[in-house]
């Protein structure tokens, strides 16, 4: 049977795993955008099926736009991780998984994106704007969240991301460039949701240990 004094300690012991997860899943997300290249070549591949060339000409230009992909695509990342976050069932103790409180989802996007404002080097004014951003995201996704549904490959997703990045790559030729951002919003979530499921999961482990008594 579980005393106070037992208790206490497993819930500051559960509460330090959900912060760590939280650094962990910024640095992992970080690390695999990068790795992954999927902004890149989501726009190579437009510029190479759609003959775009013009797009890349001016290198200061070209910098520009993927650095405005890349923030779009932390976005889209970030607004699925946490969803998924929300959602996933985590057990507790020794009480039956379910989804985390509300609380501690609000604790656990705090501390997200205080970690994330501190690996960006973000001033206080680029930090409000990308949560503002996000919030827009998250606002929208809920609100088409029963619109959701497999898309065909020549299909445009109803998604922030698509909409955002297909202006910024190439409004002359909007439609078309949905389609191909809508390919990368499915690597990018795909990517999200591996990451998300990889963290949260290797936290449970870590909480559920037995601690040696030696």
């Amino acid at each position: 049977m579980l005393s106070p004094a037992t208790m206490v300690p497993d819930m500051a012991r559960e509460q330090q795993n959900k912060t760590d997860a939280a650094a962990e899943l910024v640095f992992r997300l970080a690390e695999a955008l990068q790795h992954e290249r999927i902004v890149p070549r989501f726009v190579d591949s437009y510029v190479v099926e759609h003959g775009r060339q013009a797009l890349q000409v001016h290198a200061s230009l070209y910098r520009d736009l993927l650095e405005l992909l890349q923030r779009e695509a932390l976005l889209a990342t970030t607004a699925r991780a946490l969803e998924i976050v929300c959602a996933q069932p985590v057990a507790s103790g020794r009480t039956k998984p379910r989804p985390m409180l509300r609380k501690d989802a609000a604790a656990f996007r705090r501390r997200y994106l205080a970690v994330l404002t501190r690996q960006r080097k973000w001033s206080a004014g680029d930090a409000l704007d990308f949560q503002k951003d996000l919030q827009m995201y998250e606002d929208l996704l809920a609100r088409n969240s029963s619109a959701r549904r497999t898309r065909k490959p020549f299909e445009a997703a109803n998604h922030p991301f698509v909409d955002r990045c297909a202006f910024l790559l190439d409004s002359s030729f909007l439609e078309k460039a949905r389609v191909a951002a809508s390919r990368a919003l499915n690597d990018l979530e795909n990517l999200a949701q591996q990451i998300t499921n990889a963290v949260l999961h290797r936290g449970e482990y870590a909480k559920e240990r037995p601690q040696s008594n030696r």
